[in-house]
């Protein structure tokens, strides 16, 4: 018989070694294609039963496997064996792997020594297994179950239940509830931990949050169970319902000044088993659209409340010509998505400035510029300001005439100007000029300018003597009076203009300015030459708060 012997009492340090040096086939001595062993240990959540993987040229006729604590010295004696092996796999008796139970007195770590004999009669004998044996309690849940199996909108909650069991290799028919044992569920985006009662049985809850959950549950370490097995539970595929929603919205369209904000308000509501029902708590977002249709910007977003209803807030911040009103968000659970088509369109801010002058003659004029920074803005086709006026400069604002802005450089930043003069239809008012806008551009205005001046009068005129001696003198008489309100007042600080206009002349020549005394009387005399007419206007020096009178006449004979 051709025999070759490998040492039983082979040490825990090489057995050490060859776990890292991996399998470590035992072969018989000078027989080419005698037993050869792979390896032999307790598979996963089988310690008590042993599985050896070997071949042969022959078919293998007896297998005998030896156990020894792992830390146990060399020479020690054997903690048991077995030889009850039944070929598990393989396609004959040269090749596969044999199964044989274990009985052993006491938990633990063992390693294994494996004597092989085939037809030929060729043997290998302590062959050393590269793999220990965990004689050890297995911790297995072979029930986990999940209620309802397909939760819904109306059904959220999923309630997990199962039995822990230990099964003591030492008694493999006869798994006991774990009682107390920790239990670890995991639910896909979240793990749950609950803890067996007396019977083994535990349960827990969660509210799944993606429509597709991978559930599993494994038992925790235990101090009532040192160094056992536990085994995770296969993963169930849980489904959820996603059920259509639909929402209202008040406008599908929003035109906002630049820094202002829009409101949208509308209802969502969800579709169930018992018809359309209130969809509290999803969110309502606006979506702006970027190229290729892609939704790239979030110009706004909020939540329903537990009526169904929302109120979205959109800032003017991101213009979304093209958007869209989303309800929802990929990946929830219980509701499908659904969009609304939506238009958000900013008109940029614009600057305009204003220098006014209210002249004496009842002209009115004006000069400016307007401007806008963001470079999206374009100027309109034809841009116009138009200057307003109002009593109080608050209300009551009245059109007086437009005018238009003259663009050189269509640029952002560079002002493009606007100018007139013409004749106002009030003396005392507010004034502002407007920018009328466009989609892009923004309306603006000044700050009201308060512009005003007084009428004036001169009554009561007369030159005397008349008729009047030649190189004598002559004398006038009137008051200069200004309108207050619908109140006429002497103005006292004026000085009108004497005119004459010879006769048979049609044109008047300047001679003087008239005083005023504090009463608005007019004072100042000149020397008769010719007969003619004499004419007194506040007209020269009339200040920047007076407009100019009309001319008063008076004939004198010169004799």
């Amino acid at each position: 018989m051709r025999r070759s012997t490998f040492l039983a009492a082979a040490t825990a340090t090489a057995l050490s070694a060859s776990l890292f040096a991996g399998p470590f086939p035992a072969q018989a001595d000078s027989a080419d294609g005698g037993p050869v062993l792979s390896g032999a240990d307790g598979w996963y959540s089988q310690p008590g039963m042993l599985f050896v993987t070997a071949h042969s040229d022959s078919p293998l006729t007896r297998i005998t496997a030896h156990f020894y604590p792992l830390d146990a010295p060399a020479g020690d004696p054997e903690s048991g064996s077995t030889e009850d092996f039944t070929q598990y796999s393989g396609q004959d008796a040269r090749s596969g792997t044999w199964r044989a139970p274990v009985h052993l007195a006491d938990l633990g770590d063992y390693r294994v020594t494996v004597d092989l004999q085939d037809a030929s009669g060729a043997t290998v004998t302590g062959a050393l297994s590269p793999y220990a044996l965990e004689y050890r309690t297995v911790v297995t849940i072979p029930d986990l179950t999940a209620t309802p199996s397909v939760p819904s909108y109306l059904h959220q909650v999923v309630s997990v239940n199962g039995t822990v069991l230990a099964e003591d290799p030492r008694q493999p028919d006869a798994p006991a509830p774990a009682a107390g044992m920790p239990v670890d569920i995991e639910t896909g985006r979240g793990r749950l931990t609950a803890t067996a009662a007396a019977d083994g049985r535990f349960r827990a809850a969660f509210v799944p949050a993606q429509p597709s959950i991978e559930l599993s549950a494994s038992p925790l370490a235990a101090s009532a169970y040192p160094g056992a097995i536990d085994v995770v539970t296969p993963k169930q595929h849980l489904h959820t319902t996603q059920a259509p929603i639909r929402f209202s919205a008040s406008t599908h369209a929003l035109d906002l000044r630049q820094d202002t904000t829009g409101t949208v308000t509308g209802r969502a509501e969800i579709q169930t088993a018992s018809g359309w029902q209130p969809l509290a708590h999803t969110t309502i977002t606006l979506f702006g659209l970027g190229s290729g249709g892609l939704a790239d910007l979030v110009a706004g977003q909020t939540t329903t409340d537990s009526h169904g209803s929302y109120t979205l807030r959109v800032s003017s911040a991101n213009a979304a010509p093209a958007a869209q009103l989303v309800a929802g968000s990929s990946g929830l659970p219980f509701q499908q998505v659904t969009t609304q088509p939506f238009s958000l369109h900013v008109a940029h801010i614009t600057q305009i400035e204003m220098s006014a002058f209210l002249n004496d003659d009842s002209s009115l004029k004006v000069f400016g510029s307007v401007s806008y920074e963001d470079p999206r803005a374009h100027w309109p086709t034809r841009p116009t300001v138009t200057l307003q006026y109002s009593k109080d400069g608050k209300s009551g604002w009245k059109d007086a005439v437009t005018l238009p802005v003259k663009i050189r450089y269509n640029k952002p930043q560079l002002p493009e100007t606007f100018a007139r003069t013409f004749t106002t239809p009030v003396n005392n008012a507010y004034w502002r000029a407007r920018f009328n806008g466009n989609p892009d551009l923004a309306t603006s205005a000044t700050k009201p300018e308060h512009l005003y001046r007084y009428a004036t009068r001169i009554t009561g005129f007369r030159a005397s003597p008349d008729p009047v001696r030649k190189s004598r003198p002559i004398t006038f008489a009137g008051t200069l009076q200004y309108k207050d309100g619908t109140t006429w007042k002497p103005l006292s600080n004026g000085s009108p203009a004497l005119y004459f206009r010879p006769r048979g002349s049609t044109t008047y020549r300047f001679v003087s300015d008239l005083g005023v005394d504090r009463h608005g009387h007019l004072v100042g005399m000149e020397t008769a030459e010719q007969d003619g007419t004499w004419a007194v206007a506040f007209d020269r020096q009339t200040g920047d708060r007076y407009l100019r009178s009309t001319r008063v006449t008076d004939y004198v004979d010169v004799r």
